[in-house]
C-alpha cells in the first residue's frame, strides 16, 4: 500500500462513507468557516481520525496548488484488484457482468468522470493498464466525486492478455471507434459484455482492437469528428444500461 494526500470537500466526505479504514490525518484550513468543510471535520474526529489546522499556503503546498476547497487528507491507497482477479468477477456477475475498459486515458480529469458514470451504471469492473494511462490520483478521485472509492479498479499487466481472459470467461467484447462498420445501437448488450474505449490522443491499440468481437461507433449528427472518452463512457453505459432494461439502483 502506498500513501498520498486526496483533496476536496466531495472525495474525503466519499472516503469517510466508503473507505474509512483507510483515511489518516484530516487537514483544515485555518479559521474556515466552510459549514461543510466543519461538518466533514467534525464526523472524522467522531471516528477518531485526528483533525488538525494548517494555513491555506501550507495545504496549497501538500496539493500542488490544486483547488482543495480547504480540506486535506493523509490516504492509504488498497491494493487494486489484477488480472487474476477477472475470471472471478465475471463468474460473480453472471449474465449481467458489464466491465468497462479504458485502453490508455491519460487525463485525471477524464478517468474520474468515467469512474463516476461506471458507479452510477453499476459495472462490474473498471479495467485500465498499468503502463500508459494514468492511476487514481487525489485529482481522479475528486473528479470521480467520489465513485473511486467504490467501483472496482482492475489494474493489468497485458491489457489485450487480459480481454482474453475475458472471452473465456463468456463475456463479449465490444471496441469503440469512429470508424466502426457498426453503429453502436444495432448491438445487443442484454449478456455479459465489456465495452472497451481507447485514449484521448490515439485510441484503441491495435492488439486492444484485435481482441474485440465487435468494434462499433457512436453515430454523430454534427460536424465534430468524435467524443470526448468520458462523454463516449457515459453514452455507451449507459445504453447498454437501457437495453438491459434496468436503471442503476440507488
Amino acid at each position: 500500500m502506498s500513501s498520498e494526500w486526496i483533496f476536496g470537500i466531495n472525495a474525503i466526505e466519499s472516503a469517510l462513507e466508503h473507505d474509512s479504514e483507510h483515511l489518516g490525518e484530516i487537514l483544515t484550513e485555518q479559521g474556515t468557516q466552510n459549514p461543510r468543510v466543519r461538518e466533514v471535520a467534525g464526523r472524522a474526529k467522531e471516528i477518531g481520525l485526528s483533525v488538525h489546522a494548517r494555513t491555506r499556503e501550507q495545504l496549497d503546498k501538500l496539493t500542488g496548488g490544486a483547488r482543495h476547497q480547504g480540506i486535506v487528507a493523509s490516504y492509504t491507497r488498497p491494493v487494486a484488484h489484477d488480472e487474476r482477479d477477472l475470471p472471478g468477477l465475471a463468474e460473480a456477475a453472471g449474465q449481467g457482468a458489464l466491465f468497462l475498459v479504458l485502453d490508455g486515458v491519460q487525463d485525471p480529469h477524464n478517468l474520474g468522470a468515467c469512474l463516476r458514470s461506471a458507479e452510477a451504471a453499476g459495472v462490474t469492473a473498471v479495467i485500465v493498464p498499468k503502463d500508459r494511462a494514468v492511476g487514481v490520483t487525489a485529482i481522479v478521485r475528486k473528479a470521480s466525486a467520489g465513485a473511486a472509492d467504490r467501483v472496482p479498479l482492475v489494474r493489468v499487466t497485458n491489457l489485450a492478455r487480459s480481454l482474453g481472459a475475458l472471452r473465456d470467461a463468456g463475456v463479449w467484447i465490444t471496441g469503440l471507434a469512429g470508424d466502426g462498420e457498426k453503429s453502436f445501437y444495432d448491438l445487443d448488450f442484454k449478456g455479459p459484455v465489456a465495452l472497451v474505449l481507447g485514449g484521448e490522443s490515439d485510441g484503441m491499440r491495435r492488439l486492444t482492437r484485435e481482441r474485440c468481437d465487435f468494434v462499433a461507433r457512436i453515430p454523430l449528427k454534427g460536424s465534430v469528428e468524435s467524443l470526448n472518452v468520458s462523454v463516449a463512457t457515459g453514452v455507451a453505459l449507459f445504453e447498454a444500461l437501457r437495453q438491459r432494461g434496468a436503471a442503476p439502483s440507488k
